[in-house]
Order: C-alpha cells, then sequence, then structure tokens
C-alpha cells in the first residue's frame, strides 16, 4: 500500500465561497499530513469533493459530481474517493450506503482533522469510514491553508454558523449556531494575506452583520473590525458579502463611508418583500424595514452598489404576492440579483407547509424576475459609459487581446466582468489596479479602455 506521502490528493469545492475557504483549510490539513496536493484532478490519487446542499440543484449537483468520481474510481483511473461538507454532514452513513464507492464521509465540524482522517483511513484502513460530529468548527489563522483563488483576491470567513433559523433553511443543522473568530485572528490572517499578494478581501460568513453578536468584547464587533482591517498597507478592497438587511445600521454605513478600502457595495439578501411572506419564511426583516434600510444605505452611500437575491415560488405565495416582489424590484433597482425558486428541504419547516407551488409556477416566476432583471442590470451598466473606474484585472490578456477585470460593484464570479480592450501603450497585469473609462455595456458587463 502507497504510504500518504507518494498520494495525490486534489479536491472539488461545490458551492459557496463559504465552501470554497472549507476546501482551502482542507488541502492545507492534506497537505500538512503529507500528501502531495495536485490542482489537476486527473492525476489525483484521492478525489475529495466538498458538497453544498443548500438547495435541490445544489444537493443534486453534489449528487452528480460524486457519481462520475465514483465511476473513475470503477474504472481505476482514482484509488480514493472522499466526500467531505454538507451532504456529508446531512446524510452521513445513507450516502455511503447508496453509493459504496465512497470510501471516508467527512462532516463540516471534521475539517481541521481531514488531515489525520486521511492518512489513518487511506494508509491503515481503520475501520471507521464515517467521521460525523456537531458542526462546530471554527478555522483559525494559525491553520495551513491552500489559497484556491486569483493570488490577488482572497475570502476570509469571519465567522461560521448561523442564529437566523429561517423556516426554509438547514444551514444552522449543518453548520451550527453562530461563531465569530476573535477580530485578532481575522486581522493576523488578513494581514499574511496581504504579505501574499492578496490586495481585495471579501468577508464572509452566514450572516456577516451578525459578526461578533457572541462575543464579550467591543472590539470583537463588525465596525471595530473594518477600522483595523482598514489600516492593513497593501489592501486596497475590502468587501462585506451576506449582510442581512435587518443589521445594516447606520454605523457600519457611515465607517464604510469614512474609509477608503472598504468598498461602497453590499450583498443584503432579502428573499421577498411581502409581510405575510417573510413571516412564513421566519425573516425577521417586514417591507418596512427593508425599504428603510435601502433608503439609508442610499442616504449614506450614494452610489454604492446593491446585490441582493430573492426566492420565489415560497408555499402560500399567490400571484398578487409575486407582482408585489416583481413592483418592488423594479422600483428598488439593484445593481446585481440572483433569484432562487424555492426548494423544500427535508426537516425544514417551510417543506411542511401547505399551499406548495408546483416546479412548473416556479420555474416561471424564476424566469420573469430573471427578464426583469436584465433590463435593470442593462439600464444600470449603460449608466456607466463614459464614466472612469478603477479596475482590478483578474486574467491579462495576451498581445490583441481583452483582460478581464472587475470594478468595486463587481464581486468575484458571482457580479459581471469588465472586458478591458488591449492597449498598445500599457499592457495590464494580473492583480493591477488600472483607471479605466468604460466604453461598451451590454446586459452584464463592460467594456474599458486603459486611460493613459
Amino acid at each position: 500500500m502507497k504510504s500518504n506521502n507518494s498520494l495525490k490528493v486534489a479536491l472539488i469545492s461545490l458551492g459557496c465561497p463559504k465552501n470554497l475557504v472549507d476546501s482551502e483549510i482542507a488541502l492545507g490539513q492534506l497537505q500538512q499530513a503529507g500528501f502531495t496536493v495536485t490542482f489537476d484532478e486527473h492525476e489525483a490519487d484521492v478525489l475529495v469533493v466538498n458538497t453544498c446542499s443548500f438547495i435541490e440543484g445544489a444537493k443534486q449537483e453534489s449528487i452528480e459530481t460524486i457519481l462520475e468520481v465514483a465511476e473513475r474510481k470503477e474504472a481505476g483511473s482514482l484509488r480514493h474517493l472522499v466526500v467531505m461538507g454538507c451532504l456529508a454532514q446531512e446524510f452521513g452513513s445513507e450516502l455511503r450506503r447508496q453509493i459504496p464507492e465512497i470510501d471516508l464521509l467527512i462532516g463540516t465540524g471534521m475539517v481541521a482533522r481531514i488531515g489525520w482522517i486521511c492518512q489513518q483511513y487511506l494508509t491503515e484502513k481503520p475501520a471507521q469510514p464515517v467521521w460525523i460530529n456537531e458542526p462546530d468548527f471554527l478555522y483559525t489563522e494559525h491553520m495551513p491553508r491552500i489559497r484556491a483563488t486569483l493570488p490577488h483576491v482572497a475570502y476570509v470567513k469571519i465567522a461560521e454558523g448561523c442564529n437566523n433559523c429561517c423556516s426554509y433553511c438547514l444551514i444552522p443543522r449543518l453548520r451550527g449556531k453562530l461563531r465569530s473568530r476573535p477580530a485578532d485572528s481575522i486581522v493576523a490572517e488578513s494581514l499574511s494575506l496581504v504579505q501574499q499578494g492578496v490586495r481585495e478581501i471579501n468577508l464572509i460568513a452566514q450572516d456577516t452583520t451578525a459578526y461578533g453578536q457572541d462575543l464579550p468584547s467591543d472590539q470583537d464587533k463588525l465596525v471595530p473590525l473594518l477600522r483595523r482591517l482598514a489600516k492593513i498597507d497593501g489592501l486596497h478592497w475590502i468587501r462585506l458579502l451576506y449582510a442581512y438587511p435587518d443589521s445594516i445600521s447606520r454605523q457600519l454605513l457611515e465607517c464604510m463611508a469614512e474609509e477608503p478600502k472598504i468598498c461602497n457595495y453590499l450583498d443584503i439578501p432579502i428573499q421577498h418583500i411581502n409581510d405575510n411572506i417573510l413571516k412564513a419564511m421566519n425573516r425577521r426583516s417586514s417591507r418596512a424595514s427593508i425599504e428603510s434600510t435601502i433608503e439609508l444605505i442610499r442616504q449614506t452611500l450614494p452610489g454604492a452598489v446593491l446585490r441582493t437575491s430573492v426566492m420565489v415560488g415560497f408555499p402560500g405565495e399567490g400571484r398578487k404576492q409575486f407582482e408585489e416582489l416583481g413592483d418592488f424590484i423594479a422600483a428598488a433597482q439593484f445593481d446585481h440579483l440572483g433569484v432562487f425558486a424555492f426548494s423544500p428541504q427535508e426537516g425544514t419547516q417551510a417543506a411542511r407547509m401547505p399551499g406548495q407551488i408546483s416546479p412548473k409556477i416556479k420555474e416561471q416566476r424564476q424566469n420573469e424576475i430573471l427578464r426583469l432583471q436584465a433590463e435593470i442590470s442593462a439600464g444600470k451598466n449603460r449608466q456607466l459609459i463614459g464614466s472612469v473606474q478603477e479596475v482590478i484585472i483578474d486574467f491579462a490578456g495576451r498581445a490583441g487581446e481583452n483582460s478581464i477585470g472587475r470594478t468595486f460593484g463587481h464581486a468575484p464570479d458571482i457580479d459581471g466582468a469588465v472586458y478591458v480592450l488591449p492597449s498598445s501603450n500599457i499592457p495590464c497585469t494580473g492583480g493591477q489596479i488600472y483607471a479605466a473609462r468604460i466604453v461598451r455595456a451590454t446586459n452584464y458587463d463592460l467594456f474599458a479602455q486603459i486611460l493613459n
């Protein structure tokens, strides 16, 4: 049998950036345990699939990916299949019974031990193939981490778990209650990332605006943390993702206005606007409070870029409630918007509610909102033509080719992009930031020319 230090391991990370951070920590743990990490999954002896089960589509993608990898194992091109993350936490041994090609199942609470578990099982074959415990993992700045993002971009998870208990969501069960990292740990990690060449840090959690509510010190709260991060030399952009609207305070917005490194960008998942639907979702927000928050943001941060996510087809959503949501989106004019069709998750309150909506109607409503947002986004982008924007280059084009970048209003991977037209005078370099004039716009993307 091979020793672990002669086994190559690769990882497929599914789902959101929060899952990606877990994947990066897992790779660091595996390397520390003696495995050779590769980003080419086809040369790996061990393939780890970090799964997502937030909605039915994500769960299905996870299962399909596991089955594809299982086929490769059966064909002999792969030695070991390891499944970790939310799907493993949710289904445990049942998943292994259904897919016997899985060698190891590792839950969300065992990320810090994945290196040791794989070392023991894959080289010594102990009896226990399923490692599921309470979802209480919280990483620290001392844990090894192999980043899978672009060299100049990083995600920093400031908290884990969630106390909101929305009626449609399994996150508290899969990830546990809110657990915030101490601010000192976050700042130390961010300093280390900047020393590695990171220029943009995206702060993430299940609920970033709840950061520090479980910690006693006033210094371990979101605004003091942002003030400290803004003092880091060499860090250019700080972006806040997953900010629940009911926790966005005037103090937070004033901090963002005063600190030029903090992007005037807020990702505020509202989910719906009808008060009855919001109540059934067990959301703390109301239509009035959401409207008040958006008004406060635009007063305090003129020109702020707003992203949101909404859910259509929630049980009891009639045509009237759906049209209320559409009318609100048309009036609010969000810069970016994601729309999900309600997916009944086994074990949630919403899955048992009366008034379930047919899949066909949910899909129709989802498409209606997407068409509406496409028009809004196109209009927003047209308004930027002629303006000068800072653009960070993610992918530098070869001679005569476009480079691809983003403004402060584009979060990595989820928003549009800026295609920077080739210039004979100023070749683009990945990770650098340039002043560029917007010259053309489509529904979701911009085209720009770097200024001399």
